[in-house]
């Protein structure tokens, strides 16, 4: 039995030693007891092995390349020579600098939309989500899941199946989703899925990367795809207008092929339609140049998205083996078995005496 712990301010080297046979000593005589506690985890490690399935993993990653800063920088210090202000031509936007497009992964809407696509005939993955995590069986003290209908288009959603849309996308944040960075100083971005259906992790990391890049490749280029509209649309009203002017220009030509240069009032309408054709020229001119310097800026403000692997059946697998398992759980029930006998040894020694 272990003697009383020393009360005296100084321990000395001696004391220590002595103190620590004396526990050794202990355990060694309760050696039936961390048996039992060993022999109880090793059957439980083995029996967590067979139970627990494996999780399966699907990862995708790609390179993210935004747009040339510094090419558009300099077009645009030229077009400033010539007049030109390409302000209202630039669509950068700092809404995914940085780190913003991995919480872009991580947000509830294009979770929830991943979670609405089609996965198999007409099942969707919030379907096979909730099959495959017995969701239904977990939750029907507070919602009947089988009664809810997520084909329906999401405006017309209810309450009821909004709460549980924003409750599994919260799950597959937290235990099933990670968005990471292999190195900080590249633009290399990883997506792994992990769950107990192989088919699952697949499909939602596939339908997940391509709808959170399409969004990003759409709201990138939003802002100067519609300048590049805006200058189309002006640059075809502006040659129509242009067209028409020379038509009625030579219209007017042909009825006066040759004036009388004596007679000035029959070349006013002739002079006012070359006016307006060199008015219409200067406009579309401009208007040309314009838009040829925004199709630049569309094409630099583009991102590249290049996907480097992505995932392939077989996916890797993560399992417990039944030799870890037994190895690991005579482990931790050993120790959880000294700290047991310990723990009781001084309760009945300085508190039960």
């Amino acid at each position: 039995m272990p003697e009383k712990h020393i009360l005296d301010d100084k321990l000395t080297l001696r004391e220590v030693v002595l103190s620590a046979r004396n526990w050794i000593a202990y355990f060694l005589s309760s050696w039936k007891v961390i048996a039992l506690w060993v022999a109880c985890g090793f059957l439980l490690g083995g029996l967590v092995a067979l139970i627990k399935k494996p999780v399966y993993v699907a990862e995708t990653s790609f390179v993210l390349e935004d747009a040339d800063v510094g090419q558009l920088g300099q077009m645009t210090g030229i077009a400033s020579l010539v007049g030109v202000n390409l302000g209202s031509l630039g669509g950068s936007s700092g809404l995914f600098q940085g780190d913003n497009i991995i919480e872009l992964y991580r947000s509830n809407n294009m979770i929830g939309k991943t979670l609405l696509t089609r996965f198999d005939g007409d099942q969707l993955l919030i379907h096979r989500f909730i099959e495959a995590n017995e969701l239904d069986k977990k939750w029907r003290k507070a919602v009947d899941l089988r009664a809810l209908d997520f084909a329906l288009p999401r405006e017309n959603f209810s309450i009821t199946q909004d709460s549980v849309m924003r409750e599994v996308s919260r799950l597959i944040r937290e235990k099933h989703l990670a968005v990471t960075k292999p190195d900080r100083k590249l633009s290399i971005i990883q997506v792994s899925i992990s769950s107990k259906d192989e088919q699952f992790s697949k499909v939602f990391n596939e339908a997940l990367v391509e709808n959170v890049n399409g969004f990003y490749f759409e709201t990138k280029t939003k802002k100067t795809f519609e300048n590049l509209s805006i200058l189309q649309f002006q640059a075809d009203s502006v040659r129509r207008i242009l067209d028409a002017n020379l038509e009625e220009l030579a219209a007017l030509s042909d009825r006066m092929p040759n004036p009388n240069p004596m007679m000035q009032v029959g070349n006013i309408a002739v002079r006012k339609k070359q006016i307006d054709v060199q008015s219409s020229s200067a406009i579309y001119a401009e208007i040309v140049k314009n838009l040829e310097i925004a199709k630049v800026n569309q094409r630099n403000n583009t991102p590249l998205i290049q996907i480097i692997d992505g995932p392939r059946y077989p996916l890797e697998r993560y399992e417990i083996k039944p030799l870890k398992g037994v190895v690991i759980g005579a482990f931790l029930a050993g120790v959880m078995g000294l700290v047991f006998l310990y723990l009781r040894e001084v309760y009945r020694r300085d508190i039960a005496a």
